[in-house]
C-alpha cells in the first residue's frame, strides 16, 4: 500500500531525497517506453525500422507532453489552492483538469492519424522508412489519451501526496509494454506496428486506471475526482503555468526533429540511429532531473501558497546542490559506458556502434549543467510564475540549442551537431543566473 506523505513542514536533504524518489522511480519507468520499443525494434526488425520509429517518436511526445503542461501547472495551481486552505476547490480543480486532458488527448490522437503520411513526409522520411513511420504513429494513437493522462498524473500524484502510487503505475505500465514489445516485436515478428501496440497498452494503463482510482472510495490520497464542470480561467492558469515545461518538452521534441534533419543530411539514417541510442540514455538522465521536478515543484507551491518564504530559499539552496552533483555524476558515467550502451542497441553494425561512442562521449558533457536549467524553470512553476518559468524553457531549447544546431555543423561539421547541446546549456546556464537573481527575491517576498 502506498504511503503518504506530506508538502507542509521543513524539508531536510534526506526527506527531500526521501519525498522525490517515487516521482523520480516513476519517470524513470515512463521513460522506457521508447528506449524498449528502440531496443527491441533495433535488434529484431533492422535499423531501418529504428530510424523511422526515433524519427516519428518526438511528434507523438508533442502531443503526450501536452499532459505535462495540465499536470505540471496544475499541481503547483492545486498545491497552492490547498496551502491557502481550500481542500475541496481543490478537488474540483483537479477534476476539471483530468477531464481537459482525456478530451485533448482524444481530439489531437485522432488529427494526428489522419495526418500521418503527410507528416512524416514532413519529418524527412524517405520511401523505405514511409510506411513504418505511418504505421508507428497512427497505432500510437490509439493510446494517445491514456499517455496525456498519464504525464498528467505523473505531477497529480505528488500534489495528492501519493507519490509511491505513481512509481507503482508506472511499473506495472512499464511492465506492459516490455512484455507486449517481446510477444510482439520478438516472437511474432510485427517490427514497427508491435512496438506501437506495446507503448499504447503501457499508455492506457499508466493513464486511464488512475481515473478509476482517484474516483473511487479505496483512494486515501488528498485529492479525488468529484463532480465539476469546466471554470476555464482555471484551465488556463494551470496551463500558463504549467506552459514552461510544455513548451521545455515540446522545443526539446523540435530541436529532435531539427538533429534527425541535420543527421539525415550528413549522414542519412546511420546518423538518426546513433542519435536515437544518444537519446535513450539522454531519456534516462533527463528522467532523474524531470522526476527531482515534478517532486520538488508541488512543495515549493505549498510553501508559496502558505507564505513560508524561507522554506522556499532552503528548497532553492538544497536542490541546487543535489541536482549540480547528480549532473557530475551523470557526466562521468556516460563518458565511462559509452561503448557498452551503444552496443546493446547497434553492436551489429560496428561502424554505426563507433559512430554513436564518437557522437555520445561529446554530446553528453551537457548533462553537468542542464539539471541546473531544467530546475530554474520548474522552481518558476512552483513560484507560479509561468512566463518566467516559460522564458527560462523556451529559450533553452528553442532558441539556443536550435540556433547551436544550424548553425555549428556549418562551422564544424558532424562535431558541430553532437556540440550543439553543451554550447546551449552554457548559454542557459548564464540566462537561469540572471532569471533567479532578477525574479526569485520578489516572488518569496509576495
Amino acid at each position: 500500500m502506498a504511503i503518504n506523505i506530506e508538502l507542509s513542514g521543513h524539508y531536510t536533504y534526506s526527506r527531500i531525497l526521501r519525498t522525490v524518489l517515487p516521482s523520480i522511480g516513476m519517470v524513470l519507468v515512463t521513460s522506457v517506453y521508447s528506449i524498449v520499443d528502440g531496443f527491441f525494434v533495433s535488434n529484431f526488425a533492422g535499423k531501418t525500422g529504428f530510424a523511422a520509429i526515433n524519427l516519428t517518436f518526438p511528434v507523438i511526445m508533442m502531443i503526450g507532453s501536452l499532459g505535462l503542461m495540465i499536470g505540471s501547472g496544475g499541481a503547483a495551481l492545486v498545491s497552492k489552492i490547498k496551502g491557502e486552505g481550500y481542500p475541496q476547490k481543490a478537488n474540483r480543480v483537479f477534476t476539471m483538469l483530468v477531464q481537459f486532458g482525456l478530451l485533448l488527448g482524444l481530439v489531437l490522437g485522432v488529427a494526428l492519424a489522419i495526418a500521418a503520411p503527410a507528416v512524416s513526409r514532413w519529418l524527412g522520411a524517405d520511401e523505405p522508412m514511409m510506411d513504418e513511420c505511418v504505421q508507428y504513429i497512427r497505432l500510437n494513437m490509439i493510446g494517445m489519451p491514456g499517455f496525456v493522462l498519464q504525464m498528467a498524473f505523473q505531477s497529480f500524484y505528488m500534489a495528492a501526496e501519493r507519490p509511491q502510487l505513481g512509481t507503482l503505475m508506472s511499473v506495472v505500465a512499464g511492465v506492459t509494454n516490455i512484455v507486449l514489445d517481446a510477444i510482439l516485436v520478438w516472437w511474432l515478428g510485427m517490427g514497427v506496428a508491435g512496438a506501437a501496440v506495446a507503448t499504447a497498452a503501457g499508455c492506457s494503463v499508466g493513464g486511464l486506471y488512475p481515473v478509476f482510482y482517484f474516483s473511487s472510495r479505496r483512494n486515501r490520497g488528498s485529492l479525488k475526482i468529484v463532480p465539476s464542470r469546466f471554470i476555464w480561467p482555471y484551465i488556463g492558469k494551470a496551463c500558463s503555468n504549467g506552459m514552461s515545461e510544455y513548451v521545455g518538452n515540446i522545443a526539446m521534441n523540435i530541436v529532435t526533429i531539427c538533429y534527425n534533419m541535420q543527421l539525415m543530411r550528413y549522414l542519412g539514417e546511420d546518423g538518426v540511429s546513433a542519435y536515437g541510442v544518444m537519446m535513450y540514455i539522454a531519456f534516462i538522465f533527463a528522467a532523474v532531473f524531470i522526476g527531482y521536478n515534478i517532486g520538488i515543484t508541488p512543495i515549493i507551491g505549498y510553501h508559496y501558497g502558505a507564505g513560508d518564504v524561507g522554506e522556499q530559499r532552503s528548497l532553492m539552496r538544497k536542490s541546487a546542490v543535489m541536482i549540480g552533483g547528480l549532473g557530475v555524476l551523470m557526466t562521468l558515467s556516460s563518458e565511462l559506458f559509452a561503448g557498452p550502451l551503444a552496443r546493446v542497441f547497434v553492436g551489429y553494425d560496428a561502424a554505426l556502434t563507433e559512430l554513436t561512442i564518437r557522437g555520445m562521449r561529446i554530446y553528453m558533457l551537457a548533462f553537468m549543467i542542464s539539471g541546473l536549467n531544467m530546475f530554474v524553470s520548474a522552481l518558476f512553476t512552483g513560484l507560479n510564475n509561468g512566463v518566467v518559468s516559460a522564458v527560462a524553457a523556451f529559450t533553452r531549447t528553442l532558441v539556443f540549442e536550435l540556433a547551436c544546431v544550424w548553425i555549428l555543423p556549418a562551422l564544424l561539421g558532424i562535431n558541430g551537431i553532437w556540440m550543439s547541446w553543451g554550447i546551449a546549456e552554457v548559454l542557459s546556464l548564464l540566462l537561469s543566473v540572471f532569471l533567479v537573481w532578477r525574479f526569485a527575491p520578489q516572488l518569496l517576498k509576495k
